[in-house]
């Protein structure tokens, strides 16, 4: 039973593997990019900074190096997004296959599994 404003339960693993998916927050789009172009970023700043530069001398090159690393991260999410959705498609395929290895679930509660407390004094 659906009630309005509350999230919707699975009945079955089945339900769970067919409903529609999460949509990636914001955080989640732009972390790999954001953390690639900061890595070709400190790159270069480490290599000035091992050979007794200032730290953001040609800056030109910090430029090129987070320019690069932003699509590599894109690339990334993408090709994870790729990967998870593959592993999904055949998480979905097994489940559908072999329905008798996956049950209903059963529904508990907190009363069924808690066990009564006795304090110890």
């Amino acid at each position: 039973m659906v009630v309005p404003g509350k999230p919707k339960v699975a009945e079955s693993p089945q339900e769970v593997l067919n409903s529609p998916g999460i949509e990636r927050g914001l955080l989640s789009q732009y972390y790999a990019p954001v953390l690639f172009g900061l890595f070709g970023f400190g790159l270069v700043a480490t290599k000035n900074w091992s050979t007794k530069r200032p730290l953001l001398s040609g800056i030109q090159k910090h430029i090129l190096a987070t320019a690069i690393g932003v699509p590599i991260g894109f690339f990334v999410n993408k090709w994870l997004d790729s990967k998870l959705a593959d592993r999904d498609a055949m998480l979905r395929h097994y489940v559908q296959l072999h329905p008798e290895d996956f049950p209903p679930y059963e529904r508990k509660q907190f009363k069924d599994i808690l066990l009564p407390w006795v304090p110890i004094r």
